[in-house]
């Protein structure tokens, strides 16, 4: 049975704590999930959460009458962080060196913590100079080569935070919150493996600590869907599990799931900007310009100058063609924070739509430098050399989108029209690829036509009438019309004819006269050439047909 006021308390005093330390963001996170938990026979709803208990694509159903979570009495994992108020000139120091951090006056604020020995300040003192040390990385960043060039600035604490944080480790005097910026200084040190087993140790320790989750990301959507819906049991109300969903949804392309979600999230939240960038570019996909124009105007209103909002402006412009434009934007977006990987990739793919190969490559790239997992960008960078006509090195980083994302049907496509290119002619492979993209939700079904199209040009002409079957249905149960479903009519009609099942290949011709253009003419032909076969009277004359 879930104890959620012990759950509660908890998250009190985790408030507290990190926002002692500076770690604001996850005191945030904390608060939220405070707000989130929903108590057991609770009557009282607030009206800002009233539309979290009815339908939805969020509320799928009621977890809370499911069968309990087994999140634990309470957690499962303590929270050992012994409170160190000292009386005395322990704890002045501890609050002078904190006044200078709130004022970003990071090297002051560790200098004041240098002969202090208690857990809580030597975490403040570590994480003042890491933080001095990013100032000034970034400082060198803009002296150097400005914010969207490249710069080897480096953070110059990280040595030593290193070697000290290594030695408390070893001796048993770090806690969870010392384990925390341990894992951060790893990582910011390329050791992410070493990273990830401390961050995990943190978590372990003090589970509240939302920062050191964070930076703890496998993408594995469909475990995470399942235990972000588990939790809602317990944290009902929580606008950060809401949006988790939404994410995870959107990285599976269930956009609309996701756009209900985010327009649940706007309602009980309407200054929210924090994923709403997310939200922005489902309203792209779908081009839903007057969504997505209300959403950039809304965030302008809010908070112009967080890159999310640059962002999701710069998707605004995009789907007006304001390309120029759109990428000023995805610049400034850079400006405010140039480790914002959405904006790389979308700024790269910006200068895709200018042609601009070159920029495009190079934004694409410093995405792939700040994270090797973003599928997005390795796609981008195939796009582009594929545009340069360098089909070989397109599949090279169509590959490694694929296998970061192996459930997208584009991925797939892409790859197959590599192996389809007059440089690498491999047919066969793009067979495999076009086959593997069926299985993938090809809404377009681009990959059914081609593979009917390829089969067809290697003498497979069961196989061929095979696809262009299918991809008739498909088209058919969607009410779509296109070029395509005239040429697979037409090559269906031939191939009846040749196999003798005229009857067949009259309905196929019959359905072509529907249509204008050359191909009218040859199904009449054909169905003349069918009559004829059909019956050794004379020959019918098509013109009595009612064709219009």
């Amino acid at each position: 049975m879930v104890n959620k006021e012990n759950y509660k308390s908890e998250l009190r005093s985790a408030i507290l704590h990190l926002n002692e330390r500076g770690l604001y963001s996850a005191s945030k996170w904390a608060a939220e999930q405070l707000m989130g938990i929903v108590m057991d026979g609770e009557k009282n709803i607030p009206v800002r959460y009233k539309y979290l208990k009815v339908n939805s694509s969020t509320r799928r159903r009621s977890r809370t009458d499911e069968s309990p979570s087994t999140l634990g009495a309470g957690s499962n994992i303590s929270t050992p962080v012994r409170d160190e108020y000292n009386d005395g000139m322990d704890n002045d120091y501890y609050l002078l060196a904190k006044s200078y951090f709130d004022c970003r006056e990071y090297r002051r604020a560790a200098h004041v913590l240098r002969d202090q020995t208690g857990k809580r300040a030597i975490f403040l003192r570590c994480y003042s100079l890491y933080l001095a040390g990013e100032k000034r990385k970034e400082e060198e960043n803009i002296e150097l080569e400005g914010p969207l060039g490249k710069s080897d600035a480096l953070n110059q604490e990280l040595v030593l935070l290193e070697s000290e944080l290594s030695v408390l480790q070893k001796n048993g005097t770090i806690d969870s919150f010392g384990l925390y910026l341990y894992g951060l200084v790893l990582k910011e040190k390329g050791s992410a493996n070493l990273a990830r087993i401390v961050l995990v140790d943190s978590v372990n320790s003090y589970p509240w600590n939302w920062n050191a989750c964070a930076y703890h990301e496998l993408r594995l959507h469909n475990e995470s869907l399942a235990k972000y819906e588990h939790l809602e049991g317990t944290f009902g109300y929580s606008n950060y599990i809401q949006a988790e969903i939404a994410k995870v949804r959107y990285s599976l392309r269930e956009f609309d799931q996701v756009e209900d979600i985010f327009e649940e999230l706007l309602s009980n939240d309407p200054y929210r900007v924090e994923d709403m960038d997310v939200y922005s570019n489902v309203l792209y996909a779908r081009e839903c310009f007057s969504a997505l124009s209300y959403l950039a105007h809304k965030v302008f209103m809010t908070d112009k100058y967080r890159p999310e909002s640059c962002c999701i402006i710069g998707n605004y412009y995009s789907l007006k063609g304001q390309h120029e434009k759109s990428v000023m934007y995805f610049r400034r977006a850079l400006k405010l924070n140039n480790k914002y990987l959405s904006a790389w990739t979308l700024m790269g793919h910006e200068y895709v739509e200018m042609k601009n190969t070159a920029a495009a490559v190079d934004a694409y790239r410093r995405a792939v430098d700040i994270s090797p997992c973003d599928y997005r960008a390795w796609y981008g960078l195939g796009q582009a050399y594929e545009m340069m006509g360098m089909p070989l090195y397109a599949l090279h980083y169509f590959k490694k989108s694929v296998f970061l994302q192996p459930n997208d049907s584009r991925l797939w496509i892409a790859m197959a029209q590599c192996y389809e290119s007059d440089q690498l002619h491999m047919i066969e492979e793009a067979i495999k690829c076009y086959r593997r993209a069926t299985n993938c939700n090809d809404s377009e079904a681009m990959a059914l036509h081609h593979l009917a199209k390829l089969h067809a040009e290697l003498g497979r002409s069961e196989e061929a009438a095979y696809y262009n079957k299918k991809y008739l249905e498909m088209m058919e149960d969607e009410e779509r019309e296109g070029p395509d479903m005239v040429k697979a009519l037409m090559f269906l009609a031939q191939h009846c004819k040749e196999q003798k099942r005229l009857e067949e290949a009259a309905v196929y011709c019959t359905r072509l006269l529907d249509y204008t253009g050359p191909e009218r003419e040859q199904a009449k032909n054909l169905l003349r050439g069918i009559r004829l076969e059909q019956s050794s009277s004379p020959a019918m004359d098509i013109d009595q047909f009612p064709l219009e």
